[in-house]
This record gives structure tokens, sequence and C-alpha cells, in this order.
């Protein structure tokens, strides 16, 4: 894997469009692996709190579904996007439904993990909602745990939110 930066993977989102994630360059990213029936969905308020505290200052949420762990999250793309809207009120972007560990894992989430290995090094994602936050110059800042909760980032976004 050659990336030497967040803006070198595309995604496509829940309505099938892809998007560049140059076209967030210079802006601060969270990216989250989702799951619509976990313990930790109501992470989902969380994050769309985020969205709407920091949305103008430079924060873009991104939300990948991934149904990996438990079977959590069995639906169609179209179905977690209303599920998503209809339970949390989310705005932010939610991407197509992908794997994060594997052989299949998407490359976005490939580079992620080499980035910023977890525990002891790790570089599998142990369960939905691990979040990583990557800075405005699309190098990751860090990583997260599932029970890490939004609020929590708050601090550590406001500093990558304010550097240059």
């Amino acid at each position: 894997m050659n990336a030497s930066s967040i803006y070198d993977f595309q995604a496509v989102g829940l309505d099938g469009h892809t998007l560049s994630l140059s076209h967030h360059r210079g802006k601060v990213l969270l990216i989250v692996n989702t799951a619509s029936a976990c313990g930790f969905t109501p992470q989902f308020a969380g994050l769309e709190q985020l969205h709407q505290t920091y949305a103008d200052k430079g924060l873009v949420v991104l939300g990948f579904p991934c149904n990996q762990f438990g079977a959590q999250d069995p639906g169609s793309n179209a179905e977690i996007g209303a599920f998503c809207q209809k339970n949390y009120g989310v705005s932010f972007a939610m991407m197509e439904k992908i794997e994060v560990n594997g052989n299949s894992a998407h490359p976005l989430f490939q580079w992620l993990k080499q980035q910023a290995p977890g525990l002891l090094g790790s570089q599998g994602i142990k369960w939905n909602f691990t979040k990583f936050l990557v800075g405005r110059d699309g190098q990751v800042i860090k990583r997260y745990a599932s029970i890490d909760k939004p609020s929590t980032l708050a601090a550590d976004i406001e500093k990558a939110l304010h550097s240059a």
C-alpha cells in the first residue's frame, strides 16, 4: 500500500456515489466503523453532536457501516441510512457497508490500521465504533477504541482543528 495520506483513498457513499477523500483536503476527519444493532450504536448520537458542533470549524465525520462483528449491521445500504436518520438524526456522511478486517478489508481501513495500530500494536479492529482522527494534513492523529464515547474526543478534535 503506497498511500501517503488519507487523500489517496476513495469511498462510496450510501447513495452509490464515489467520494474521493481528497475532496476533504485541509479538514479534520473522524472516521468510524459503525453498526446499527450494537451495544455501542447509541454513539451515533454523540457522533452527530460532534458533527453539529464542529462541522463549520472544519470537522468531517464519516461513518462506515460494517457487518463483521456479530452480524450487527445486516441491512442494505438504504436500510442503514434510514435507520441512522430516523433513530439518531444522522446528518454526517455515511458510506456504503464495507469490511474493515481480513483480505476484503477496504483499502482505507487497511491504511488506517497501519498508521495507528491498536493496543499492543495489533492492527485488527476489535469491534464496531473504532474511531480514527485524521489531521488537516491527511495523517492519522489517533485511534480510539469502541468504548471511547464521542464526547471524550472533543479536546483532541479541537486541538486538531486549531493545528495548521
